[in-house]
């Protein structure tokens, strides 16, 4: 079963291998998370969460309002909105259901928050296993509660 623990600085060693794994590269590759600032920092509109498997960390998931975050990526966006990042760490976890399991946490805690109105996640455009991914989930979800709004946006 996979669960979510706060990233910590411990963590710090894991986050910058897996941030050089070709996978994660690929899908990320001109990020710079600053890992030793950021872990350090636990602002109230930010979550950084380790998913483990087994206390096996297997990937990284960020949940922001990104109307509240501090580098303004979104830009000028409404309230009660989140957006989120995710990846698995360890190639030999893809494609095992743990990153449908990741998402299906993270949307659940985001919309926790009774005034959270949807949810926004950005793959890159080149990143198609994202698209896919992302696009099952978005119409799992809308199955599953019309309240409920996952909005994708693919950015080239």
């Amino acid at each position: 079963m996979t669960k979510l623990r706060p990233a910590t600085p411990a963590d710090l060693t894991l986050l910058r291998r897996w941030d050089e794994l070709p996978h994660i590269v690929e899908s990320d590759p001109n990020d710079d998370w600053g890992w030793e600032v950021e872990l350090a920092r636990t602002p109230d509109w930010r979550e950084q969460l380790i998913a483990e498997i087994d206390d096996r960390p297997i990937g990284f998931i960020k949940i922001i309002d990104p109307a509240r975050e501090d580098s303004h990526y979104w830009g000028d966006i409404a309230p009660n909105l989140r957006a989120i990042d995710i990846w698995i760490g360890e190639a030999a976890y893809l494609g095992k259901g743990y990153g449908t399991q990741m998402m299906q946490l993270a949307i659940a805690r985001c919309f926790a928050d009774p005034f959270v109105t949807a949810i926004l996640i950005d793959p890159l455009a080149s990143n198609t296993r994202a698209h896919r991914f992302t696009n099952v989930l978005v119409s799992n979800l809308s199955n599953q509660d019309a309240s409920a709004t996952m909005t994708a946006l693919f950015i080239a």
